[in-house]
């Protein structure tokens, strides 16, 4: 079953359990998804990525600018669209694929980073945040 069939599934559910916010948040989600298959990207995991991206970036807006009601939403919708996302890899695991990544690439100073992370984020198969990585790559090459 598809990523976007589940969803479909899911809105069902939450709206004969009356889960308003639910609703909402997955109809906006399964929205972002048909539009990206129309426009030929039939990648669903890096709509769920992007989009969750996305929320948690206004989450931090909002917090900034002091509106904890809508940050609150945010981060809710955020929560929901994880849960169809593989689950993150754990720093050790991410750590353990950064040092493969740099011994494969031959990588000695913070110049390589670039073939580093290129490497890492393959290898993690979306599993990893990009800013996550960076990171982790940036300490290991220091």
């Amino acid at each position: 079953m598809q990523i976007a069939d589940r969803i479909k599934a899911d809105v069902t559910t939450a709206m004969k359990a009356g889960e308003r916010e639910r609703v909402t948040a997955l109809r906006l989600v399964l929205s972002e998804l048909q539009k990206a298959a129309k426009e030929g990207d039939a990648d669903e995991l890096a709509v769920l990525r992007r989009e969750r991206k996305r929320r948690r970036e206004a989450e931090t807006a909002y917090r900034e600018a002091g509106r904890e009601d809508l940050a609150t939403g945010e981060a809710f919708e955020a929560r929901a669209i994880e849960a169809y996302l593989p689950a993150e890899l754990s720093d050790e695991e991410l750590s353990a694929l950064v040092a493969t990544a740099i011994a494969e690439t031959g990588a000695s100073s913070p110049r390589d980073m670039g073939q580093v992370i290129k490497h890492v984020m393959g290898a993690a198969g979306g599993r990893a945040d990009g800013k996550r990585v960076s990171t982790k790559v940036k300490e290991a090459l220091n």
